[in-house]
């Protein structure tokens, strides 16, 4: 079995080779195509209608692949493939993200005239977080400008990594028409009379004799720096070393992340992609190939494995919820251990209830083929359960873990949104709550000065993406405002303040008295760093947790605008009680009153989240891109010339950038396309910090 993700940059080319997998494995018997609106994998209406993919669609496929070539006795095992089709818009990081938390290889997917692009980067530094095996797979090697070796250059320098080729094209642009084998030492050509379907073994080409051996040289020797046995045969005679111990070792390299095997290949020319699934097989790992997995026990709170074996407890993790309109509500999960059968129950350790998990279905795209049991290492949607989120582990009721959750990032822009007919309010929040709950990245705030629904999420396209789901799906229609850019505040400077909180009203009265320093945090996490340094029980020991969830609970409303403030320390380190007054309500008011002032003094400033810009303009229109980034507040990182055309790099600030897609479009003519990925958050200059300061206390704007 393998559990596999594509990723890459946006038209990178995912969904086309995902469409040409299943053609091959005999899963559909018409390819579909992207710009056709008739791929499989995008099932959305607005999937098909932009071309391209939104939500991270799964299948499972079978594909045989013989295990020892070219021997007098022939065998092949099937394998069964379980894809996910992942987006490559920034906007829809959290689709990549959660795939491959639960993934346990992947295939990145390059274009071979773009190289590394900035989406390539997030994807490969998500894998990294996750130490997910990859192969990479140099594609659209038929398009004019494509350049192999150029490609493989790009993913050693700038994502850091081992790429190995294991092929070299034949011909590139419109001559390109198959690959060299290196570790058989074969040509290989696709006969496009049956879409790639067949190919056939040629001797390698002449012009490409010593490519190939010099290429075919380094993959030898980087096989053999990497495996002890076969140094030594590589010193004695590099040509002793035979296919199966190189695959062998190749595949080890792959599962401890030593390197990263590159195929090429032109999935919409159909050519490639067999050799792309052998590779798969070959040397992406199976959940047997895999550590155990690591949880925490919730009763006792060690550490705990589970191995990827059917005897035993049953755990799995929910990583992602979808609503279908005739099954209702679907949960994705990666079962790690154990097995279920249908109708029976799990336990949600968030809730500590029991789920009745009524049926469960293999996913092929958005249909569901309905299987009876499931069992270590794969991955099912199920069907029946009340209360599941994303990031929920589901155990056995006698033998409870938590398996670490899937981190998300935080919304950078946000519309405030509200039903054009009044009727409509039930209906409207019903949906709401129905789509935050599928996409962890969108955020719903109530602004309780206006009254205003807040929607938040990562983007302009994904927030116009969700809003036109609410018109089609849901049937709603939609009054929206103004992009709002999610500011953030950060203190500065480090100030003692003394706080006491007294009520007396008549009875039994309220009393806390606590001293503080509030500052700055110096490591990079996010969150209060509390320091407790009481000592000699000047304030009993019962009430210092509620004193720390005053200070968390208070970081949601600024001092200078009510933004939220990120990260902060307090060193608590003095304060009294009163024996009959005070409780830990008092204590926890006493945190949230005495942050409000000390913030004040606490030199706060007012953070803005600031992009990745990459722009990709034909020459003569460089200068007006880079005076118009200039004109935003950009900070120019660099330039580069590639594949004839310009690549300018720059951070700008988010809310100078709406529209600016189509303010590009306007003075390039429409030649030139953007790249936006949130880098960081940033000071706001002094001059524009008081302008929204002043809007927001105005009550314009939240």
């Amino acid at each position: 079995m393998r559990n596999i993700g594509i990723m890459a940059h946006i038209d990178a080319g995912k969904t086309t080779t995902t469409e040409r997998i299943l053609y091959y494995t005999g899963l559909t018997h018409k390819i579909g195509e992207v710009h056709e609106g008739g791929a499989v994998m995008d099932w959305m209406e607005q999937e098909q209608e932009r071309g391209i993919t939104i939500t991270s669609a799964a299948t499972t496929t079978f594909w045989k692949y013989p295990t020892s070539q070219g021997s007098a006795t022939d065998k092949t095992q099937e394998y069964k493939v379980n894809i996910i089709d992942t987006p490559g818009h920034v906007d829809f990081t959290v689709e990549v993200e959660r795939s491959l938390r639960v993934l346990d290889g992947a295939v990145a997917l390059f274009c071979a005239v773009s190289g590394v692009e900035p989406q390539s980067e997030t994807v490969w530094r998500q894998a990294d977080k996750y130490q997910v095996p990859r192969i990479c797979f140099i594609n659209k090697m038929d398009r004019a400008g494509a350049d192999f070796f150029q490609a493989v250059t790009e993913i050693r320098e700038k994502l850091g990594a081992n790429p190995v080729p294991l092929q070299i094209p034949i011909g590139s642009e419109d001559s390109f028409k198959g690959i060299v084998d290196l570790i058989t030492n074969q040509a290989i050509i696709w006969n496009e009379e049956d879409l790639g379907m067949t190919y056939r073994v040629v001797p390698i080409p002449e012009d490409l004799q010593a490519t190939s051996e010099e290429w075919r040289q380094k993959l030898v020797e980087r096989v053999a720096e990497y495996d002890d046995a076969l140094l030594e045969k590589f010193f004695e005679d590099p040509d002793s070393i035979t296919k199966e111990e190189m695959v062998a070792a190749i595949r080890k390299a792959v599962i401890d992340l030593s390197f990263s095997p590159v195929l090429c290949g032109s999935a919409f020319k159909n050519k490639g992609v067999q050799a792309l699934l052998d590779a798969v097989c070959s040397y992406l790992p199976s959940p047997q190939d895999l550590p155990p997995i690591q949880g925490v026990n919730p009763t006792s709170g060690q550490e705990e494995m589970r191995r990827p074996a059917v005897q035993e407890p049953f755990a799995a993790l929910a990583f992602k919820i979808t609503t279908d309109p005739f099954v209702g509500r679907l949960a994705f999960m990666r079962v790690y251990s154990g097995k279920l059968d249908a109708g029976s129950y799990v336990y949600n350790n968030r809730t500590g209830k029991k789920e009745r998990i009524s049926r469960l279905m293999q996913m092929h795209s958005n249909k569901q083929n309905p299987i009876g049991t499931i069992e270590a290492g794969d991955i099912c949607a199920c069907v029946g359960f009340k209360d599941i989120k994303t990031g929920d582990t589901l155990t056995d009721e006698k033998s409870k873990i938590v398996l670490e959750s899937i981190s998300f990032p935080e919304p950078v822009i946000g519309y405030s949104i509200e039903p054009k007919k009044q009727a409509d309010v039930d209906k409207f929040s019903m949906a709401i709550t129905k789509l935050v709950e599928e996409d962890p990245t969108l955020k719903v705030e109530t602004n309780e000065e206006t009254g205003q629904t807040v929607l938040k999420g990562m983007g302009e396209l994904h927030l116009e993406i969700i809003i036109d789901r609410l018109k089609r799906e849901f049937k709603l229609e939609i009054n929206q405002g103004a992009p709002q850019v999610a500011y953030k505040e950060a203190i500065t400077a480090s100030v003692e303040h003394k706080e006491v909180y007294k009520k007396q009203t008549g009875g039994r009265g309220k009393f806390a008295d606590i001293v503080f320093e509030l500052g700055p945090r110096e490591d990079d996490k996010v969150g209060v760093e509390f320091i407790n340094e009481i000592v000699g029980g000047a304030i009993p020991r019962e009430f210092i947790p509620a004193v720390q969830k005053g200070f968390e609970a208070a970081m949601a409303n600024g001092p200078l605008a009510s933004y939220p403030i990120e990260a902060m320390k307090v060193r608590l380190f003095h304060g009294s009680y009163h024996d009959v007054d005070s409780d830990a309500l008092s204590f926890e008011l006493a945190a949230r009153i005495g942050f409000r002032e000390a913030a004040k003094k606490a030199n706060p400033v007012l953070m803005e989240p600031i992009m990745a810009v990459e722009v990709t303009t034909p020459d003569e229109s460089t200068g007006a891109v880079t005076g118009d980034l200039n004109r935003r507040r950009g900070l120019m990182r660099d330039m580069e010339i590639k594949g004839g055309v310009q690549v300018v790099r720059a951070y700008v600030p988010l809310a100078s950038l709406f529209g600016y897609v189509t303010d590009l479009r306007t003075i390039t003519s429409g030649r030139a396309s953007a790249t936006l990925t949130f880098s960081h958050y940033e000071k706001v200059p002094k001059n524009l910090a008081d302008g929204i300061i002043e809007k927001v206390k105005g009550g314009v704007v939240k």
